[in-house]
């Protein structure tokens, strides 16, 4: 089962690493590699390792336990418990994706949602806004989410769509509105044993990153705002981030110089990547 979501270069960071970062994207990925533990419940993130995990995110196609990441982000519904115990065997940490912000026709636990707390689909996906205001009605719907990703061995959870109120949700939703949800759902998730990621919300993650262990982010490099993202890595919290055009080469030696994790991949988010290499 598929589920889709969801700077500038400092000339300096250009200037510093380009020669560097050439001979480093000639050399194994493996090379040199931190001593990375595998994951607990939940799962634990090193400020010492911040910089230096390789990450995996695949919500299309066959799962590829074999691919070099220490990082999986998954579909937890799609995703087996064989397929986790698999990677755990590796010593792999597993993140569960789930949408907190929105509903799909086609997602199992659909009908627990009311329609009042629907708003506008949002365009391309089918997934419907939810109205984050109303607490009380997602609580429970989104817990018995988490439980599923704590039941087949993830340890953390990313949470995607958080940014309803910055979007046409058909709903009056205020940035507070969304900031007090995020932050709730960050609770939640910590208080069933699994660590919270934020997806996107760039213009929150200045106020979130106290409340969130790690970011995912899509295209920064691209769009020219990574800078967004550093309340996370100045706090030693990982930032995990993907470009879905270019070449590493270039993209790379900007998203290195800021501390993050960073591959590039298809759009569909199968199992093939390629990644930048360890700072």
């Amino acid at each position: 089962m598929r589920i889709r979501l969801g700077w500038r270069r400092a000339p300096w960071l250009g200037r510093a690493l380009s020669a560097g970062l050439a001979a480093m994207l000639l050399a194994p990925v493996t090379a040199c590699q931190p001593d990375i533990t595998p994951s607990g419940s939940p799962t634990d993130w090193p400020a010492a390792s911040a910089r230096h995990w390789q990450w995996q995110w695949q919500l299309a196609g066959v799962l590829d336990p074999a691919v070099e990441a220490d990082v999986f982000v998954l579909d937890p519904v799609g995703t087996t418990a064989a397929q986790t115990a698999e990677l755990h065997s590796r010593g792999r940490r597993l993140v569960c994706q789930v949408h907190v912000g929105s509903v799909h026709p086609v997602d199992l636990d659909a009908s627990r949602y009311p329609a009042r707390v629907r708003g506008v689909p949002s365009a391309g996906t089918g997934r419907s806004w939810l109205d984050v205001r109303q607490w009380d009605t997602l609580r429970p719907v989104l817990a018995d989410r988490f439980r599923l990703c704590r039941g087949k061995g993830f340890g953390a959870v990313l949470l995607a769509d958080a940014d309803g109120y910055d979007r046409r949700s058909g709903f009056p939703l205020e940035f507070d509105d969304q900031l007090r949800f995020n932050r709730r759902v960050a609770t939640l998730a910590r208080s069933l044993a699994l660590s919270p990621g934020l997806l996107g919300a760039l213009p929150q993650v200045a106020a979130l990153a106290p409340d969130f262990d790690f970011a995912v982010n899509e295209e920064c490099v691209r769009l020219t705002q990574c800078a967004k993202l550093l309340p996370f890595v100045d706090a030693g919290k990982p930032v995990f981030h993907v470009e879905y055009a270019g070449v590493p080469t270039d993209f790379c030696v900007t998203s290195v110089g800021y501390g993050f994790a960073s591959i590039r991949k298809n759009r569909t988010l199968d199992a093939w990547r390629l990644p930048c290499p360890r700072p």
